[in-house]
C-alpha cells in the first residue's frame, strides 16, 4: 500500500468514524405538521412552537449531552402522507425516539403501529380515543404510545355544556335549551360528538340533528339559515378556525341569535381579528393558564423561546404557539428521564410520562397546567378552563395593537373540574 492510499484509508475510517460519532450524539424526532392543509390556520403556530422550543433545547446542551434531530415535515393534513412518514420514522436504521403528532385522523391511523414499535407520539389532536393505554374502556383500541397536552376534545365539550345548561338557567328562559353539534363529517370534528351529544341530552338539552360544514372556509350561508330555522340555542363549532370564521361571519349576517361554543383549535386572538364582531361572544377553552405576555413565571420562558425564529421578540404568538410550547417541554423532560434511565428508546421515553404528578415543566409555571399521565389513563387532566372572546370595535390594524388597547381579549368565564367517570373514558 502507497503513502497516498495509507493516508486515504485513514481519512475515510476517519470521516467514518466521526459521522457515526455525530449519529450517536443525536437523538432523532418526528414533526408532523400542517402547514398547508385544512388546519393550517393553526397548525402553523403550532408547529412554530415545536419547532422553536427544540430549537431553544439544543441551544441549551441538548438532552443528555445530546442535540435533537427533529425532522420536521409539512404533511399537508393528508393521512397517507403521515403514514409515509412514519414508515420512514420507524425503520429499524432510523428509528425515532418519539413523535411530536398533529392530527386526529392520522394519529388514529397510527396508534396501533405507535404501539407495535414502542414509538411514543404527543400529539397535537386531543380525541378522548388517545387517552386509554390498555383499551379497558372499550371505546378504543388500545393506545399506549399516545399523549397530549391538556383536556381530551369531549372532555373540553363537557365543560362547555356544563357552562351552557348553567346559562339558559341564569337567563331564566323557558322550555329545553336546544344544542346543535356543528363540523366536518371527518375524524376531527366527530370526535367528541357522542359525548358531547349524551351529556346534553342528560342536561336536559333538546339535540338537534348536526348540521355539517367543511374544514376550508367558504359560503356557509345555508347552513345559518338552517341554524336559525333550527332554533338552536347553543351551537357546537368542531371544526378549525378558518372555517369557523366563515360560519361566524355568515350567520352574523343572516341575524342567527345563538350562543357558540367552540373546539379548542376554533378560536384564537388571529381568528378574534379576522371574524371581527361576528366572534364577540364565543366561548371556547384554554390549554394553557394564560395568553402571550400574560402574567406569570413561566412567560419569560416562552418568550426566550420564542426568539428562536424572532429575534426582535416583536412577533405576537397566540394561544396555539404557547400550548406547543408546553407539549415540547413535556416531551423534552420525559427524553431527559430516558435519557437517565437506559437510554432515549421509545419505550423509555414513553416511561418518562408517568415518572411526575401534577407536572409542570421546568421553568414554566403559571402557563403550563399541571398534567398527570399514568400507565392506566392518559388523561392528563379533566379540568377545564373556559374563556370568552371579547371583540369591541374595528379589529383592522395590528395583533399586538388590538390585544394591547383591549380591543380584542380572552376573558376567563369558568374552570369545570370534570370527574373521571369511568363510563367517560375513552370517549
Amino acid at each position: 500500500m502507497t503513502i497516498r492510499s495509507l493516508l486515504s484509508s485513514v481519512s475515510l475510517a476517519l470521516l467514518i468514524g466521526s459521522a457515526a460519532g455525530t449519529a450517536q450524539a443525536q437523538i432523532a424526532i418526528g414533526h408532523l405538521q400542517d402547514l398547508s392543509g385544512g388546519t393550517s390556520d393553526v397548525g402553523t403556530p403550532y408547529g412554530q412552537g415545536v419547532a422553536d422550543t427544540f430549537a431553544g433545547v439544543n441551544k441549551n446542551g441538548g438532552v443528555g449531552g445530546k442535540q435533537l434531530s427533529v425532522d420536521s415535515n409539512d404533511y399537508g393534513y393528508q393521512v397517507p402522507r403521515a403514514i409515509a412518514l412514519y414508515k420512514k420514522w420507524s425503520a429499524p436504521d432510523g428509528k425515532v425516539a418519539a413523535i411530536m403528532g398533529w392530527g386526529t385522523a392520522d394519529t388514529e391511523a397510527l396508534t396501533g403501529f405507535l404501539a407495535q414499535d414502542k414509538i411514543p407520539d404527543l400529539s397535537g389532536s386531543y380525541a378522548a380515543a388517545l387517552t386509554d393505554p390498555e383499551g379497558t374502556s372499550g371505546k378504543a383500541k388500545p393506545a399506549p404510545y399516545n399523549f397530549f397536552y391538556g383536556p381530551s376534545y369531549s372532555d373540553a365539550l363537557r365543560a362547555e355544556l356544563t357552562w351552557a345548561a348553567e346559562d339558559w338557567k341564569a337567563k331564566g328562559k323557558p322550555g329545553k335549551p336546544k344544542f346543535v353539534h356543528m363540523g366536518a363529517n371527518h375524524p376531527y370534528p366527530n370526535a367528541p360528538k357522542a359525548a358531547g351529544e349524551a351529556l346534553a341530552t342528560e342536561l336536559g338539552f333538546e339535540v338537534l340533528p348536526p348540521l355539517v360544514f367543511a374544514l376550508s372556509p367558504g359560503d356557509y350561508s345555508a347552513q345559518c339559515l338552517s341554524l336559525k330555522s333550527s332554533g338552536a340555542n347553543y351551537a357546537y363549532l368542531g371544526n378549525t378556525a378558518a372555517s369557523n370564521i366563515s360560519v361566524m361571519k355568515a350567520c352574523k349576517t343572516a341575524g342567527v341569535d345563538v350562543q357558540f361554543l367552540s373546539n379548542v383549535w376554533g378560536m384564537d386572538e388571529n381568528a378574534a381579528k379576522t371574524a371581527g364582531d361576528a366572534a364577540d361572544g364565543v366561548i371556547f377553552p384554554l390549554r394553557t393558564a394564560v395568553g402571550w405576555g400574560g402574567n406569570a413565571p413561566g412567560m419569560k420562558t416562552v418568550m426566550e423561546i420564542s426568539k428562536m425564529s424572532d429575534p426582535s421578540g416583536k412577533v405576537y404568538r397566540p394561544v396555539h404557539y404557547i400550548a406547543a410550547v408546553c407539549s415540547a417541554l413535556y416531551m423534552k423532560e420525559a427524553l431527559d428521564w430516558a435519557a437517565k434511565n437506559g437510554g432515549a428508546t421509545g419505550e423509555n421515553v414513553a416511561k418518562g410520562f408517568y415518572q411526575k404528578k401534577d407536572w409542570v415543566p421546568a421553568g414554566m409555571d403559571g402557563v403550563c397546567n399541571p398534567s398527570n399521565w399514568t400507565e392506566k389513563d392518559h388523561r392528563p387532566t379533566t379540568k377545564v378552563d373556559l374563556y370568552r372572546a371579547k371583540v369591541s370595535g374595528a379589529t383592522d390594524g395590528d395583533i399586538n395593537d388590538l390585544m394591547g388597547k383591549g380591543t380584542i381579549k380572552l376573558e376567563k368565564v369558568k374552570t369545570v373540574e370534570l370527574p373521571r367517570k369511568p363510563e367517560w373514558f375513552g370517549w
